[in-house]
């Protein structure tokens, strides 16, 4: 028996079906929508995006790679890549999610919004963004159609039985030895993408956009969501950021080097370079070592500040 998994889908760019999909008990997708993929869901999503990013690119022939493979890769998600009894969050558009467990496999309803289509049974009870944790706002309000948020099942439980308890700053891991610079560091990703600009890397860089949205934050790859996609102002460089809590160990530099392989195969247009970046609290000896041997990959030491000023009295 499968374990249940959780994910934010947005139905229609700014949610704008999410009302009909609650009345006809259903999510769904429109990219491709001429096409009926009853035969096309491959076991791999990498091997239906290699098949449909030429389809998508024919069709958006103002789009990028980079466009065309996270469009793919959340068409596959919603046909297959969500199980039956997988549940559901979804914007309702005015501070809320409906929340429902997908009942059905995939099919197809040509002519119609999001034709491709999943059943789901909804719930009654729609939850308030208000009452989630900071933690699970920024997962669920990512950028993108999709996300698997599965690590916040708990809280999402309770929240949907209606019993859900005021989120206090603690941190189950051993390696957290400060609590409260746990809470900060969570909202490292956040903070750096809304600070991009201000940031040693946003002098060269942008964070890869399509129509003026970000596309490049926590962009599916085979290996894992890259943290963040981005793009050098002259068009001529792709680079990976991989964000890391406290010390980083060498083992990151073997997963940026995969995520890098990524890029370099299945989004860089011919003649772009592919680098990496990593973002840490403290590095050591073995990051050094494995760094120093190591093309195109940088390191990166963030600080946490907290400060208190006192006003003057008048």
């Amino acid at each position: 028996m499968s374990i249940r998994r959780y994910f934010r889908v947005m139905l229609g760019r700014k949610s704008v079906y999410a009302k009909q999909c609650f009345e006809g008990s259903f999510i769904g997708a429109d990219f491709l929508g001429e096409v009926d993929l009853k035969n096309e869901l491959t076991e791999e999503w990498k091997e239906f995006n290699k098949k449909f990013i030429p389809t998508y690119l024919k069709e958006n022939p103002d789009r990028s790679k980079v466009a065309a493979g996270l469009a793919c890769g959340f068409l596959w998600t919603v046909s297959r890549g969500i199980n039956r009894g997988d549940v559901v969050l979804c914007p309702n558009g005015e501070g809320a999610y409906f929340v429902g467990e997908v009942t059905s496999g995939y099919f197809f309803k040509k002519g119609e919004n999001l034709p491709h289509r999943r059943s789901v049974k909804w719930s009654p009870i729609q939850l308030p963004r208000t009452a989630m944790s900071q933690s699970l706002k920024n997962s669920t309000g990512s950028i993108g159609t999709v996300s698997e948020v599965s690590k916040f099942a708990d809280e999402i439980e309770k929240l949907i039985a209606g019993d859900a308890a005021k989120p206090s700053i603690v941190s189950a891991s051993p390696e957290i030895e400060d609590p409260a610079a746990f809470a900060l560091e969570e909202h490292l990703e956040e903070f750096l993408v809304k600070n991009w600009e201000q940031t040693e890397l946003g002098k060269k860089y942008d964070i890869y956009e399509e129509e003026g949205e970000i596309v490049g934050q926590q962009y599916p790859s085979d290996t894992g969501p890259i943290d963040i996609l981005a793009i050098s102002k002259n068009k001529k460089e792709l680079l990976v950021v991989e964000l890391k809590r406290g010390r980083a160990s060498d083992v990151v530099v073997g997963q940026i080097q995969r995520y890098m392989g990524f890029v370099q195969e299945e989004l860089a247009e011919d003649g772009q370079a592919v680098k990496g970046a990593i973002i840490a609290l403290e590095d050591d000896l073995n990051v050094r070592r494995a760094l120093q041997v190591t093309k195109n990959i940088e390191f990166f030491k963030y600080q946490i500040s907290f400060k208190l000023s006192k006003m003057q009295e008048s």
